[in-house]
């Protein structure tokens, strides 16, 4: 978890979330998964926060686009639900601001981190359209740590990431999203 300090967090979060992709992939603190393997949204839980905060909120993002050398456009956005009950102890229930979408690293860029954060919210984010599935406009360049000053999220409470290389999957996807 270190190696994604001081890129998109300033300390490792106490809590980690647990990521499932199909019936038994686990996400385990930077393991590496195909984009094939993480193409369908996962479920996604976390435990021991109940009654802490009204509110969550759970994002996805990618540091190293188009490569972790060269990061340009740091960071890609692949998934933001907020309003998550804190009763709750999965993203069901919240409001989708950009819709799951997974992996997608070019050709030839090496391995990138998809980072999971869950934050506690003090106040109902103000819903805004929904990013699709089948959209790039709004993800790029987004900033975890700016979107969680401009909401009072504070640091995140628990985080969890695997990392990823192109496999033969990735064109497939790329046609499904414009912009």
């Amino acid at each position: 978890m270190d190696d994604i300090v001081p890129d998109v967090l300033d300390a490792v979060p106490a809590g980690t979330i647990k990521v499932i992709y199909g019936d038994d992939l686990e996400v385990k603190q930077g393991n590496e998964l195909t984009p094939t393997q993480v193409k369908d949204q996962p479920i996604v839980s976390w435990s021991g926060l109940e009654g802490k905060s009204n509110l969550l909120t759970l994002l996805m993002v990618d540091p190293d686009a188009p490569t972790r050398q060269d990061p340009k456009y740091r960071e890609i956005l692949h998934w933001s639900v907020v309003n998550i009950p804190g009763s709750n102890e999965n993203p069901s229930g919240g409001h989708s601001l950009a819709d799951y979408v997974g992996s997608g690293p070019p050709k030839d860029t090496g391995l990138h981190r998809y980072i999971f954060l869950l934050y506690r919210q003090e106040n109902k984010i103000e819903e805004t359209p929904t990013i699709s599935n089948t959209t790039r406009t709004g993800r790029l360049n987004f900033n975890a740590r700016d979107f969680a000053a401009k909401h009072g999220l504070g640091e995140p409470i628990a985080a969890n990431y695997y990392q990823a290389q192109y496999d033969d999957y990735v064109p497939i996807r790329n046609k499904t999203i414009v912009g």
